[in-house]
């Protein structure tokens, strides 16, 4: 038997069946008329962002990373809420612009932008963080062809790294981000050329769950932004300090605590260095905000035996859940959040694996689980299904194609 991981708060127990936002599982499926399928609560989304806003200081922006779930509706409620938004890819910037946000409210990070996404970006008024000088030159070249000044910052490769992150995005040789020797020089140049300078971008890792980890790489992140802009000889108009909050996935994880991160940074914060004593700060989170607001249901579709052990075979699977399967980032498999949703709160009766579909035996949602006995139609919920779901799936392996997705 292997434990499950634990199951966020905010989902309900409606006629014996797992419920969000007041609606069993069964009746979402029946609204969306098949299964796989993703919901997302719009209320849990609120009440996440409401929590972190009365947590971090008051001068401390908002931005939400698109990467973590692009769902249009997502990014409606999402505008609503947040300060700004991050983007990785000209894709990204499409889907943003059919929601109604503005390009000035947008930063573009990630290596290997083509030119027409740079393009695109600075027609639109994006901030552009640099990932190198080679990119900062082809930047200032497609904005002189088209009469356009950029907005250019630089993302910084920093000394350091987030300790306990899943992923680790600064320290040592990296493809992300200039060097933090070389900033200075590069940010020299970009503000000789005439381009609106817009700062810096520090992000040294994602999904930490120790608050004094990240209390820390933000402390860092503070000192280094000060150094950089004394060097660069210009004021700071802004800086993200990247994000890096975890959510508990696996059996042991804790909530992270965000009152004392951000008591932490309201602290340092109130005692700035002058080079960025009037600088505009922000933080950008994707997984923190959506990733437990989401399940994944999925019906099964057949129960068997195979050498005394019990398979729970369903009509989801990897292609929608990497993560979940264990063949996304992780070295060991362990399992996600999961429950029979239409036998929800009922005891455990048997220990069981829930499979996908796919023709591999990587094909996992849950190992060796102790479930409520389970039979052919009853649908599983996959928690923490709203971040790194449906986008960062392979879901057209197999020809098995995309998942539903809605929004409650």
């Amino acid at each position: 038997m292997k434990p499950v991981g634990p199951i966020p708060a905010g989902f309900e127990t409606l006629g014996g069946e797992l419920a969000i936002a007041g609606h069993t599982a069964s009746e979402l499926v029946e609204r969306a008329g098949d299964t796989p399928l993703f919901v997302y609560s719009a209320a849990m989304i609120r009440d996440r962002v409401a929590s972190l806003r009365k947590a971090i200081p008051e001068r401390l922006a908002i931005h939400y990373a698109v990467k973590a779930n692009p769902y249009p509706p997502v990014l409606e409620v999402m505008h609503e809420l947040v300060d700004g938004f991050d983007i990785a890819s000209g894709g990204e910037l499409a889907i943003a612009a059919t929601t109604g946000i503005s390009g000035s409210t947008i930063s573009f990070a990630g290596p290997g932008k083509r030119d027409r996404e740079l393009a695109a970006a600075i027609r639109a008024g994006v901030t552009i963080n640099l990932e190198s000088e080679n990119e900062a030159t082809r930047a200032l070249a497609l904005a002189d062809s088209a009469g356009v000044t950029p907005r250019l910052a630089i993302r910084v490769n920093p000394e350091f790294e987030l300790k306990g992150s899943g992923m680790k995005m600064g320290g040592g040789a990296k493809p992300f981000g200039v060097d933090a020797a070389r900033v200075p020089a590069l940010a020299r140049r970009i503000i000789g050329s005439g381009a609106e300078w817009r700062g810096f971008h520090i992000f040294a890792g994602s999904q930490a769950l120790d608050p004094s980890a990240i209390a820390e790489t933000q402390a860092q992140s503070l000192e280094l932004a000060a150094h950089l802009a004394e060097e660069s000889g210009a004021p700071l108009p802004a800086c993200n300090l990247g994000g890096g909050f975890g959510i508990p996935y696996f059996a042991g994880d804790r909530e992270l605590d965000i009152a004392a991160i951000g008591h932490a940074l309201s602290e340092r914060m109130n005692n700035l260095p002058q080079a960025i004593a009037d600088t505009q700060f922000c933080i950008e989170l994707g997984r923190w905000l959506v990733g437990e607001a989401g399940i994944y249901l999925t019906r099964i579709v057949d129960r068997k035996e195979s050498h005394g052990e019990t398979f729970l075979v369903t009509d989801g699977g990897l292609h929608h859940q990497l993560a979940a399967s264990g063949n996304f980032g992780t070295v060991i498999r362990r399992n996600y959040p999961v429950a029979i949703a239409s036998r929800y709160g009922q005891p455990a009766e048997e220990v069981a694996s829930i499979v996908g579909c796919l023709c591999t035996p990587l094909d996992r949602l849950a190992d060796s689980a102790e479930l409520p006995r389970a039979e052919v139609g009853d649908l599983v919920a996959v928690f923490c299904a709203g971040a790194y779901g449906a986008t960062a799936s392979p879901s057209a392996f197999l020809g098995q194609g995309p998942a539903i997705e809605m929004l409650v």
